[in-house]
């Protein structure tokens, strides 16, 4: 590439929040966000050339589309800037990244301002749920009276199962995991939260985490989040032009894949192959190469945790067991804060929460404050180079993120 991708800042809403209770609708967490990142890049307005938002299921929850226009709606100095909806389920905040990034290499911009915003909680829960499902194969997935996502997540870990053997213990370690490292994340939904001992008794107790669907629990399970992310990106021409800018990042690397939507054909065309869902794999594979390092070079991974049965997945699709053994980098600590390679210090989906159209944009906004060691109580120690894993529906969209720390001054 011609252009480097840098980092000036972003911003976090707090995923506790619901937005509902406060009155508040999207256009008044849009606003937030869009002032929020501003501040945290330090750059004014008029220096924004585009815009691309990240959102999947606006006009679901809260009726209203054309997102795109939200930001001048609310943001008088951004009026007149182009700017884009991105929509790709769960992966539309890193679809909304890759299109800025397309924008700073060809020239159309030299800086980009990218929000993933998602209103979640102003339904019942099992609306909500029902929402989440269009992002599925509608009319040909998921059976009546079951949440549909749990669903098709227990259908990966029962592959698991059937290829490798799986003990439901290390499922609820992922759990465990993610949401006790949320305790320390001061935007995570579920930082109060009191959680039992998942990998004691507990874990498998109906009363205490009942069951969701097969072997998909509560503590499994990621959370119904009003939330929002925004990350302003600029390139070399930017940083020449700007001396005094100061990114706090680069991206170095990048992988994107897309399959088709439904889950079955994805593990039909698999079976034979070493591991469950090889275009996943290959989108890590390809961020890495683009960045030019390997596992061993990252200190640590943003993953996609919808359930524990994806982060299972990502283990050792990311190469950290052999397939089908990620169970042994849960037991033996490797994805803990302190481990051979860290995974989801900030909680994650599950103990941090997950707005579907942010989540992309906030996975890269971590990566981004621990390369530049602004992590606060879940900093990872001494990391310089960062990973981001995010799928879409059942995998159907994967993007991967390699980030790195800023240049000495």
């Amino acid at each position: 590439m011609s252009t480097g991708f840098w980092v000036l800042g972003g911003y976090q809403s707090d995923f506790a929040r619901n937005l509902a209770k406060e009155g508040l609708g999207v256009d008044a967490l849009m606003e937030e966000v869009l002032e929020g990142t501003l501040e945290e890049a330090s750059i004014p307005s008029e220096h924004i050339d585009v815009l691309h938002v990240g959102n999947a299921f606006g006009e679901l929850f809260t009726g209203q589309a054309h997102l795109g226009a939200m930001p001048a709606t609310v943001h008088d100095e951004l009026w007149g800037v182009p700017a884009s909806r991105h929509e790709a389920a769960c992966a539309s905040g890193s679809i909304a990244v890759r299109s800025a990034m397309a924008d700073l290499a060809a020239g159309f911009a030299d800086a980009a301002l990218v929000v993933g915003v998602e209103v979640e909680r102003n339904v019942p829960g099992r609306t909500a749920a029902d929402h989440l499902g269009a992002a599925a194969l509608v009319g040909h997935e998921g059976e009546p009276g079951t949440v549909l996502w749990a669903d098709m997540f227990d259908q990966v870990a029962e592959e698991y199962d059937l290829r490798y053997g799986l003990d439901d213990i290390h499922l609820r370690g992922i759990g465990a995991n993610n949401l006790a490292n949320a305790r320390r994340n001061p935007n995570a939904q579920t930082r109060d939260w009191h959680v039992p001992d998942l990998v004691g008794p507990a874990g498998s107790d109906d009363s205490v985490n009942p069951v969701v669907d097969g072997r998909v629990r509560r503590y499994d399970c990621s959370q119904i989040t009003d939330g929002a992310a925004g990350l302003v990106l600029v390139n070399d021409d930017y940083l020449e032009s700007h001396p005094t800018a100061r990114p706090v990042a680069r991206i170095t690397g990048w992988g994107h894949r897309t399959t088709g939507l439904a889950l079955q054909p994805k593990l039909e065309r698999s079976r034979g192959v070493d591991v469950v869902m090889p275009h996943v794999r290959d989108a890590f594979a390809e961020a890495l190469e683009r960045a030019g390092t390997d596992l061993d070079g990252l200190d640590g991974l943003e993953t996609h945790d919808c359930f524990t049965p994806s982060e299972y997945m990502a283990i050792d699709h990311i190469g950290l067991t052999a397939p089908g053994e990620s169970w042994k980098a849960i037991e033996d600590g490797e994805i803990e804060v302190g481990g051979r390679l860290p995974v989801n210090p900030s909680g994650g989906l599950i103990g941090g929460g997950h707005p579907v159209g942010a989540t992309g944009v906030r996975m890269l906004l971590d990566a981004a404050k621990q390369v530049s060691g602004s992590a606060g109580d879940y900093q990872v120690e001494r990391a310089s180079r960062f990973a981001t894993l995010n799928i879409g529906g059942s995998t159907a969209t994967t993007v991967c993120f390699v980030v790195e720390g800023p240049p000495a001054h």
